[in-house]
């Protein structure tokens, strides 16, 4: 297996996932902008396209939109006729990149003074979650076909690399998170789309995805699974899947050993699991997790050098809209600034 990038920051530097509550683009990237390690935010509340599915479908062939019933979905019929025009942009990067129309904030990012950061991040919906997600005009996963399958990761594969690039030309520490919630349904006895294939399939798609790379997800899959990937960086749930994780101890150690980032998602963006925490509790709670691993032979030092802080996960539902996303976000910084005090010499 290829070594990792070595161009991702740790030592609890601060980033977040990217789908965000806010309605209003400055106010979002502001937020983006108050952590180490910032990114690009998508806004679903903000306009349809804004969704994460439907900026990864941006001249996918064969691809329907629905905006008034906010749906999106997939025609065979319209894939054919499709396809030629997409190959015949198979050369052009700006087919592969997202538009103005599917993310006025990403062009705002880009414009940005950003060489100075630590690092920049960027994200694309990951094509399992996607091939879930979108269904065919027999309201089949696209998954499933034996045709279209191979093709989304290939196209998929194809948009993180145009969107690497061009975040690395303004800052050449870019690196970007595949999305995956999907990935947990993997290992369900009921989604048709068994651990084995999806392996072969997330090997090929990682073998064509430029570096530095990861996954992230807010679920709870198989551990074992997801750290035996080739991946620069894992981004998850720790505030809500923490006693589960740290059980992978052995997986955790090889991962780290050959250079793997943990993105740990510790504080809550939901209202009120957020109000019942304090940066405190989670300091601890999150130290819980450290110890049970430092017990079970994880590197102390390895583990503070190649790991990031992020909240646990993103959030649209909240009463109070963005509101308790940006606490979270502060309390994030404050964690990351006590974290390094006591850890990072």
């Amino acid at each position: 297996m290829a070594s990792p990038a070595p161009s991702i920051p740790g030592n609890f530097l601060t980033t977040a996932m990217a789908v965000m509550p806010h309605q209003d683009p400055g106010q979002a990237l502001d937020a983006a902008l108050s952590l180490d390690i910032p990114f690009w935010p998508q806004l679903p509340n903000l306009s349809f396209y804004e969704d994460m599915y439907v900026q990864a479908s941006e001249n996918f062939p064969g691809i329907v939109l629905d905006l008034d019933q906010r749906k999106l979905s997939f025609s065979m019929d319209r894939f054919m006729e499709e396809f030629e025009g997409a190959a015949a942009n198979e050369d052009q990067d700006d087919f592969y990149d997202i538009s103005p129309g599917y993310s006025e904030v990403y062009h705002r990012f880009l414009d940005l003074d950003l060489d100075e950061r630590p690092a920049i991040r960027g994200q694309m919906e990951g094509p399992v979650s996607f091939g879930f997600n979108v269904a065919d005009q027999d309201d089949r996963p696209i998954l499933f076909d034996d045709t279209i399958r191979p093709y989304l990761f290939e196209f998929l594969a194809r948009r993180i690399n145009v969107q690497l690039d061009r975040l690395a030309r303004r800052n050449e520490n870019a690196f970007m998170f595949v999305d995956e919630p999907g990935l947990q349904f993997v290992f369900s006895a009921l989604s048709g789309y068994d651990s084995v294939q999806a392996k072969t399939d997330l090997e090929t798609f990682l073998s064509m995805a430029k570096r530095p790379r990861g996954i992230h997800l807010c679920g709870n899959p198989d551990w074992d699974f997801m750290l035996s990937l080739d991946l620069d960086i894992l981004s998850l749930d720790v505030f809500g899947n923490g006693e589960v994780f740290s059980a992978y101890a052995g997986a955790i150690k090889r991962f780290l050993e050959r250079g793997g980032v943990i993105a740990w998602g510790i504080v809550p963006t939901n209202v009120e699991p957020f109000e019942a925490e304090s940066m405190q509790t989670l300091k601890q709670r999150l130290e819980q997790v450290w110890t049970t691993l430092y017990d079970r032979g994880v590197d102390r030092e390895m583990l503070v050098a190649q790991g990031l802080l992020s909240p646990a996960t993103c959030c649209l539902v909240n009463p109070d809209g963005e509101k308790t996303v940006d606490k979270a976000f502060a309390v994030v910084r404050q964690l990351s600034t006590v974290l390094r005090d006591a850890y990072v010499t």
